[in-house]
């Protein structure tokens, strides 16, 4: 079973009570973590498989190809306490996928950086942020960011990212935890 990141574990514990997606769940590691911290949570993909794979306790599940042709973004503005999502880029979603979070909520997103491809995939443009591409999305959205990362790592395997915490602006900074983000108590 894969692991959830890092970055989702570090950010995970800001999220505020309340419905999660796991955008492009994949494996749905990310959807059992935030289940675990007590989230009911809707986990959508493509991938009928992957679904089935990741139904649980507290975990919905949802089939649906937001990349299809014709495709329009399925949720509400406001409707969730958080948007969890890791290697998936598809821009034209991002406006309505920053929308669909509630104005407390909170949106942990990390995925692939332009640099990545002397790494290996993805090496397309169209699936790599650019220099603070994912910084200028949160703030064109009203979020505020709590953290942000741009650059390499090594683990799970050598890549460029970036990664993204961000509230909307009713979110109680108060109980925002940062010792979670640098991973000190």
């Amino acid at each position: 079973m894969d692991m959830p990141s890092n970055w989702v574990r570090r950010c995970a514990p800001l999220l505020p009570a309340g419905e999660v997606l796991d955008l492009a769940c994949g494996s749905g590691r990310h959807a059992r973590l935030c289940a675990a911290l007590g989230h009911p949570v809707l986990a959508l993909d493509r991938d009928p498989a992957a679904l089935a794979a990741t139904r649980g306790p507290g975990i919905d599940t949802m089939e649906y190809d937001l990349e299809a042709e014709g495709a329009r973004w399925p949720f509400a503005a406001g409707r969730f306490a958080g948007i969890v999502v890791t290697n998936y880029l598809h821009r034209p979603l991002m406006p309505a996928l920053m929308a669909s979070l509630a104005p407390g909520g909170v949106l942990v997103y990390e995925t692939f950086a332009i640099g990545n491809e002397t790494f290996g995939k993805p090496a397309n443009p169209s699936f790599l942020l650019g220099r603070g591409e994912l910084l200028e999305l949160a703030r064109a959205a009203g979020l505020q960011v709590i953290a942000f990362e741009d650059g390499r790592v090594q683990r799970p395997r050598p890549a460029m990212v970036q990664r993204l915490c961000a509230a909307g602006p009713a979110y109680a900074f108060s109980g925002a935890e940062l010792g979670h983000l640098s991973g000190q108590e």
